[in-house]
């Protein structure tokens, strides 16, 4: 009897951790959506009112969400100041990207925003006092080699927004550290709420500049805009809850793929051979990041 419950439990594991993935490479396939939504939007609308959309749609969400889940008590955060900083950082790095995305191909993009593992492996030892050893170091700076292969600054193919995804890709590293450190206080509920909602009063001041009123599909489609980015912070949480972020963190990549599909078939983008060569660097250096990290703490354990 208890080989057969044993056997229950650990099918109902692997059932929950392949959900999890699921849900893990769903969240990443709808913020490749909402970039190439960005990116759509871009031909109509200035940079800060998309990027306004995103976010106030996002609290929309985020309340609705809290509201079905009887959890609206949860808004009241016990770090605000950590919360703020948090939502400046990422409103920051989404107003660099979404400005990036206006010259650069996605692919070029995300492939520069996969440093963020880099600048969050390089800035956990002066911000959270981690140790990184020898190996690590090797990887950020072949990492960043492959970022540079990707600019390719004083090159033909140069475009200085290749910069504003490099800016954008440090302050979500900062962000994610921000966010360590925020869990420590509040529940991953009240975090999405706080994400949307300095998000959303942090940009206001830039909207009546650039302010224009979308109608007829495009509304439509900035409606859709703010869902994507809620959604799939939401997806993300319910994965964590799912399976174990050791299990989830390389199928971050999965975005890139989602990336390079999208590109083509909405704007007729493919990367060229400089792009793949840095996103395969800079993606291999991620993932072997990812591979040190979970030896370390297997160690540890």
């Amino acid at each position: 009897m208890s080989s057969t419950r044993a056997s229950l439990d650990d099918a109902g594991e692997s059932a929950a951790r392949l959900r999890g993935i699921l849900l893990m490479v769903a969240a990443f396939a709808l913020f490749a959506c909402l970039d190439a939504t960005a990116k759509y939007l871009s031909a109509w609308f200035e940079t800060p009112l998309i990027v306004f959309a995103r976010y106030a749609f996002a609290v929309v969400y985020s309340l609705v969400f809290l509201w079905s889940t009887g959890t609206l008590s949860q808004m009241r955060a016990r770090n605000l100041p950590l919360q703020i900083v948090r939502g400046l950082l990422l409103v920051g790095g989404t107003l660099l990207n979404f400005t990036a995305v206006r010259y650069l191909q996605l692919a070029e993009t995300s492939s520069i925003m996969f440093s963020n593992p880099l600048w969050v492996c390089a800035l956990s030892v002066p911000l959270l006092g981690e140790q990184v050893g020898p190996r690590r170091w090797l990887a950020v700076v072949i990492g960043f080699v492959g970022v540079m292969i990707i600019i390719r600054p004083g090159a033909e193919g140069f475009h200085w927004a290749a910069f504003l995804s490099l800016g954008a890709a440090l302050s979500t590293a900062l962000y994610q550290i921000a966010t360590r450190k925020a869990a420590a206080y509040d529940s991953s509920e009240t975090t999405l709420f706080y994400t949307a909602l300095v998000g959303a009063v942090a940009v206001t001041p830039a909207v009546p500049g650039s302010w224009e009123m979308p109608t007829g599909w495009l509304l439509a489609i900035m409606c859709t805009f703010g869902l994507f980015g809620a959604v799939g912070h939401q997806f993300l949480i319910v994965a964590h809850k799912l399976a174990p972020a050791p299990v989830l963190a390389p199928f971050v990549y999965s975005q890139i793929i989602w990336m390079v599909i999208i590109g083509y078939a909405v704007f007729g983008d493919l990367p060229d051979l400089w792009t793949v060569a840095g996103g395969l660097l800079v993606v291999s250096s991620g993932l072997y990041l990812l591979y040190r990290e979970r030896q370390i703490k297997k160690r540890a354990a």
